[in-house]
Formats: structure tokens, sequence, C-alpha cells
């Protein structure tokens, strides 16, 4: 169950560093009366689902000790 854990962890791991870059870089910014306005278009929620697998493969890690 623990190396079931890590690998769980670690795939989670790796998709939040992944889509939470992408996530961020994935802005509009356009000049509203002189000011610089950026607006987020970007679909936060494989960076959710990424964080959730990250701690179910953490508590199946601390479950297996």
């Amino acid at each position: 169950m623990k190396i079931l854990g890590v690998i769980i962890l670690v795939i989670g791991l790796v998709g939040l560093v992944f889509f939470g870059i992408e996530a961020m870089n994935d802005s509009e910014s356009f000049s509203l009366l002189g000011v610089d306005v950026a607006v987020s278009s970007a679909n936060w929620t494989p960076v959710i689902v990424s964080a959730v697998v990250a701690l179910i493969g953490f508590f199946i890690m601390q479950k297996g000790k």
C-alpha cells in the first residue's frame, strides 16, 4: 500500500505543477484607460483534481505504515 500511495502522490504532484503552471500562464491582458488589466481565463479544474489525487496518495501512503 505504501508504494501505491507514493506513486499516486507523485502523479498528483506532477499534475499539480504542470497544470498549475499552465493555468497561471493562461491569462489575457488588455488596456483600459491607460491601465493594463489581466484577466485569467484558465480552467482550474485539473489543478484541483491533481491536488485531490495528491492528497489521496498521501493518505494511502500514511495508512500503509
